[in-house]
């Protein structure tokens, strides 16, 4: 009853009349600017990163847990109405989510995703309410080097996401790390790629690294492939659902958050390949199968209930070790660390209000999704109307300004506009964003962990093996050898009949759909006229 009880505590922290009304501005926030066309959730955190500064910690993050969860619905409302996924894990809601809209069934559509992300993600909130708790006790005997060889997991993992360039994965790290270096040392107090500018000596802000990233480097890229033409959006009458949509819907909304929470809860599992898997899983259970392809309610149902499921598996990590899954989660890190604390096993101990405020006012910011997508749907339609110049330039005035806000530097300024040319060129030639920002925030941490194992056994590298870390070693060969073996393996029997479908999958959805989440920009190189949406 132990995690019920610190629950309840959450709870009463996160009902707290100011709590309470950040948590309904972030969701209001977060799904109003998650609609916005090629604006994912990552892109939303990282935009209204800096505007909480001023604000308690434990409010802070409790109005980033609504801007999380807002920024997640926002996107099926882009892929349903436009064709044009927020982020890679939505590529899959479009696929049959705009056919149905097309065929006129669009509030449907809507409908069975905002229940369906309300159902996965209390479900999977309640299962990380009760998970994280025993996580965190079993990583408080994780020591130095285990801890270094899990992140060395988390950047290795995290390079080779399925249907990416594992090259251009670990050239994007190298950029992440190079980032996280900058400053000054601080074990011997010497300055490191400071380049003589004062400035510099503190580090880089990952606020100013979050957002210039993402949304200062998604702005400047869409700006130079923007073409003026009229956006088509598809009316939305008030979500509704008959009763054969129901029937037709609840079985994929529990399926999908079975597969989304494990597959979010590993490090650098991320939410891209359970939603295609769910897809594939549904597409194979489906009493309806001719309707794949066409608007088959079964592949918005259980792709968008894996989604959120995911979402609420990838705070595990987070929370408990540090590790964040997903870009959204990075910027989330990002947030934590800069109010000056540090996520990890001890988390639960020393800061037990901010934890159980924010796991409680997820729950209390799904509520409020629910009802506030279902009759508000036509009102997000209307938004999606806006100029996408207009759009564009006012991310931009508002990155430039938050990162101002930031530390009132207008050093900081320099770096957003330098760090958001580094986030367009990442996307010019294909690189993906989320190694890079994990490389930034973790690698400090990475190497502190290091020099202690290093320093616990007299710089003898055999200080960096233990028991665990030699198992997370392992693993880390597999990942790195795993092509290879996979070609030298016979053809015959080695497959998995549904995973090699959803592999197929994100190769055709990734082949139709310009995503721009962090995790799959390789469809950027192509020319903006191949690209669907956009």
């Amino acid at each position: 009853m132990g995690a019920f009880s610190e629950l309840a505590n959450g709870f009463a922290t996160a009902l707290t009349p100011e709590n309470l009304m950040f948590a309904l501005l972030g969701v209001l926030l977060g799904t109003a600017i998650g609609v916005l066309p090629g604006i994912g959730p990552a892109m939303a955190v990282a935009l209204l990163l800096p505007l909480t500064r001023s604000l308690d910690a434990t409010t802070a993050l409790i109005m980033f847990a609504g801007i999380y969860y807002g920024g997640m619905y926002g996107g099926s409302t882009t892929s349903i109405l436009l064709n044009t996924p927020g982020e890679s894990a939505s590529v899959v809601t479009a696929l049959e989510g705009n056919k149905m809209a097309r065929s006129g069934r669009a509030a449907q559509a809507l409908a069975t995703a905002a229940i369906g992300s309300f159902i996965a993600g209390t479900i999977a909130t309640l299962l990380l309410a009760l998970l994280a708790p025993t996580v965190a006790d079993l990583a408080v005997g994780v020591g130095q080097a285990d801890y270094f060889a899990v992140m060395v997991l988390a950047f290795i993992a995290v390079t080779s996401v399925l249907g990416s360039s594992r090259v251009r994965g670990l050239a994007a790290l190298g950029l992440g790390l190079t980032i996280g270096l900058v400053g000054i040392d601080r074990s011997s107090g010497q300055q490191r790629l400071t380049f003589g500018v004062p400035e510099l000596a503190d580090g880089i802000d990952v606020v100013v690294v979050a957002v210039g990233l993402f949304a200062v480097g998604e702005a400047l890229w869409i700006a130079a492939h923007l073409r003026r033409r009229p956006v088509e959006v598809i009316p939305v009458g008030n979500p509704r659902m008959s009763r054969e949509d129901w029937r037709r819907s609840w079985k994929p909304w529990l399926r999908g958050t079975a597969i989304g929470f494990p597959f979010g809860a590993v490090p650098a599992g991320g939410a891209e390949i359970p939603t295609f898997l769910s897809y594939v899983t549904e597409k194979r259970l489906s009493k309806h199968p001719e309707e794949f392809g066409h608007g088959a309610i079964e592949g918005v149902a259980g792709p968008e209930a894996t989604n959120n499921a995911s979402a609420a598996g990838g705070l595990v990590p987070l929370l408990t070790l540090g590790i964040p899954v997903t870009a959204t989660a990075a910027v989330l890190l990002a947030a934590i660390t800069s109010f000056g604390i540090e996520p990890g096993p001890q988390l639960f101990d020393n800061e037990p209000e901010l934890v159980w405020g924010l796991i409680a006012s997820l729950f209390i910011g799904n509520t409020a999704l629910l009802l506030l997508n279902l009759p508000l749907a036509p009102v997000w339609a209307r938004l999606l109307r806006i100029p996408r110049s207009y759009l564009y330039a006012g991310i931009l005035f508002f990155a430039s300004l938050g990162a101002y806000a930031a530390n009132a530097s207008p050093f900081d300024l320099f770096l957003l506009l330098v760090i958001g040319a580094l986030g367009f060129m990442m996307r010019r030639y294909g690189l993906p964003v989320l190694p890079a920002i994990i490389g930034a925030i973790l690698g400090p941490f990475a190497e502190e962990r290091l020099r202690t194992a290093l320093q616990i056994s007299n710089g003898e590298l055999s200080g960096l093996i233990t028991p665990f870390s030699a198992v997370v070693y392992t693993v880390v060969l597999l990942v790195l050898l795993w092509p290879l073996v996979r070609r030298l393996l016979p053809r015959r029997g080695l497959h998995v009949p549904v995973l090699d479908d959803a592999v197929h999958e994100i190769e055709e959805a990734h082949h139709h759909h310009g995503t721009t989440d962090a995790v799959s920009v390789e469809t950027r190189s192509r020319p903006e006229e191949d690209r669907p949406g956009r």
